[in-house]
């Protein structure tokens, strides 16, 4: 995800991912979601601390339960190292679980060559 579009409060991307999860267990499908955050959107991995200081509030992640479910499930949670050096985040700044990629670009041509299709919401 390279930026945070939303519906009503909840980014679509997070949204989307949850939904297909949903549907392949309905439907018995196998899968597997890698899913990239990079630019725009990388602020939506940060744990509480990091969050407040780089969104300028004192609320928390709200994502953060919604980050957690879908690792619980399975899905492949990565934040791009590029964007993390452009804010000065560190590994520790991250919730827990989530990857960290060599860069977000090199990494989505990698899953595609790979056979992954890339939804952009």
């Amino acid at each position: 995800m390279d930026h945070a579009a939303f519906s009503g409060d909840t980014p679509v991307g997070l949204k989307h991912m949850t939904l297909m999860l949903e549907r392949f267990k309905q439907t018995g499908t196998e899968s597997s979601l890698v899913a990239v955050f990079h630019g725009d959107a990388g602020y939506m991995l940060l744990n509480d601390e990091a969050y407040n200081a780089a969104r300028k509030t004192k609320t928390g992640n709200p994502y953060r339960g919604m980050i957690q479910d879908l690792i619980k499930q399975g899905v492949q949670i990565e934040e791009c190292s590029v964007t993390m050096k452009v804010n000065m985040w560190v590994n520790e700044n991250l919730l827990p679980g989530v990857k960290v990629d060599s860069g977000a670009l090199g990494r989505i041509v990698q899953l595609v060559q790979e056979g992954y299709v890339m939804i952009q919401p």
